[in-house]
């Protein structure tokens, strides 16, 4: 999975040399961090292989959306469409799949609770699925297409990044494709090799007119997916597969939202911040807590969620302060 963390070093009297975390950086933190580390060790040649690494920890309940069930993060997604195909007699789902319930039974139950019109498959062709997204949110339709794999999302870069980004803009703001949500499983679980795993939110991030948002876990996934399909903008939501089953939260039956392009502060810190999306979080949240114990560092962690257009405004504010900025 691509590295998904920031470093951000506050006070001019600190003492740790902190780098960047990424594919391939090393970690600086000195000899103590290097021991607590699993990859920044070169001199070990052989390791288990688990298909987590991390623990997921999951929200408070939320109380202000009225009542809440138990449910995993794919029938968290299931949810969010469910309400979506409810209250907007307009929308329609489709992919690769998705009228038997999709590869991770995200869709399951509602072709028949909607019938085959409003939730079908459709062929193996990723450009022809965007493409086809794109002219049923022209047309004023609310189109939510998913994309089997984040892997497979490549064949309609363009219809993404030259089409639908830049359908407002060409027309001089007389048409556009806002209506538009590209759903699609993201990230790695420990044995879906090249083409299962990848995290390719960068390629997208730098392409004015979309918005891309990866939520941590359940409550954020139905929320945040809300936001996306009611957005009048095209936006891609990715969705972390590893915790499909594996996060269990309390998540509102009714429909809900959690605003876009606001970052989210998880925990409080005044020596480093530690900015996250997706499964990285809970990955960062052990690394903070590994810190502070370890190293007595008081680590901030903020979920960034959306990541076009990210929250600067959030994360610079929160940095400038503890360096005395106001």
């Amino acid at each position: 999975m691509a590295a998904a963390a920031r470093f951000l070093i506050r006070g001019a009297n600190s003492k740790l040399p902190i780098a960047v975390v990424g594919s391939g950086a090393h970690c600086s933190f000195g000899s103590t961090f290097l021991k607590l580390s699993l990859n920044c060790n070169s001199g070990i040649k052989t390791q288990r292989r688990h298909a987590a690494h991390f623990t997921f920890q999951p929200d408070p309940v939320p109380t202000q959306f009225g009542p809440t069930q138990k449910m995993n993060l794919f029938q968290s997604v299931t949810s969010a469409l469910d309400n979506t195909l409810a209250n907007d007699p307009t929308a329609v789902i489709f992919g690769e799949d998705v009228a038997f319930g999709g590869v991770f039974r995200c869709t399951v139950g509602l072709r028949d609770k909607y019938g085959k019109d409003r939730v079908f498959n459709t062929p193996l062709c990723e450009q022809g699925i965007v493409g086809f997204g794109i002219g049923v949110a022209v047309a004023g339709a609310t189109a939510i297409a998913e994309i089997q794999f984040a892997d497979y999302i490549f064949p309609a870069f363009d219809q993404i990044v030259n089409e639908a980004a830049k359908y407002r803009y060409r027309s001089g703001d007389l048409f556009d494709c806002g209506n538009l949500t590209i759903r699609a499983p993201w990230g790695c679980v420990g044995h879906g090799s090249l083409y299962h795993s990848q995290s390719p939110e960068a390629f997208f991030a730098h392409a004015p007119g979309l918005k891309v948002v990866i939520p941590r876990g359940p409550v954020q996934a139905k929320g945040l997916l809300l936001s996306c399909i009611a957005d009048k903008n095209p936006c891609i939501f990715f969705e972390p597969k590893i915790m499909y089953r594996a996060a269990v939260e309390q998540v509102p039956v009714e429909s809900y939202t959690i605003p876009l392009s606001q970052a989210e502060v998880l925990q409080e810190g005044s020596d480093v911040t530690l900015v996250a999306w997706g499964t990285q979080v809970h990955v960062l949240r052990e690394v903070a807590n590994l810190a502070q114990e370890k190293l007595g560092v008081s680590c901030e962690l903020i979920d960034l969620q959306t990541i076009l257009p990210w929250d600067v405004e959030t994360v610079c504010k929160k940095w400038s302060n503890e360096l005395g900025g106001g």
